[in-house]
């Protein structure tokens, strides 16, 4: 069984999402993750400091080793984004959370990661 830790640092209240059956289906049963939402200065500073970016992310992927991470999510930041998509924050922050682990399995931006999110989404949509 997997290890998966949930971490609110904001005021926001956290979707209601599968995240130990998202986690266990795109990585595995046996990979340790900890999911961090938190406010957007905390992003920026991370986004700055691990990636030389000067700006508050949605999402930030940390891979720990073969077999742990982390990932971070700013709820404001991904409200924001999920408007301009017209897609509710909930859902969005779904598919914030998928694109982190497709990041922590080693996948890259690019056409063969959208698929794969897709094709999740997909699946849990269903």
């Amino acid at each position: 069984m997997n290890h998966l830790s949930l971490t609110n640092l904001t005021r926001s209240e956290l979707p209601r999402l599968p995240f130990r059956k998202i986690t266990e289906k795109i990585l595995s049963k046996k990979y340790s993750l900890s999911v961090v939402f938190t406010g957007n200065k905390r992003a920026a500073r991370l986004n700055k400091k691990y990636r030389g970016k000067n700006y508050a992310p949605d999402v930030l992927a940390f891979p720990l080793s073969d077999k742990s991470g982390e990932i971070f999510i700013a709820p404001k930041a991904a409200s924001r984004q999920a408007a301009l998509f017209g897609e509710p924050t909930a859902k969005y922050i779904g598919r914030l959370f998928i694109h982190g682990l497709l990041h922590l399995k080693g996948y890259r931006h690019g056409s063969k990661m959208e698929h794969e999110e897709r094709k999740i989404l997909r699946r849990i949509d269903s």
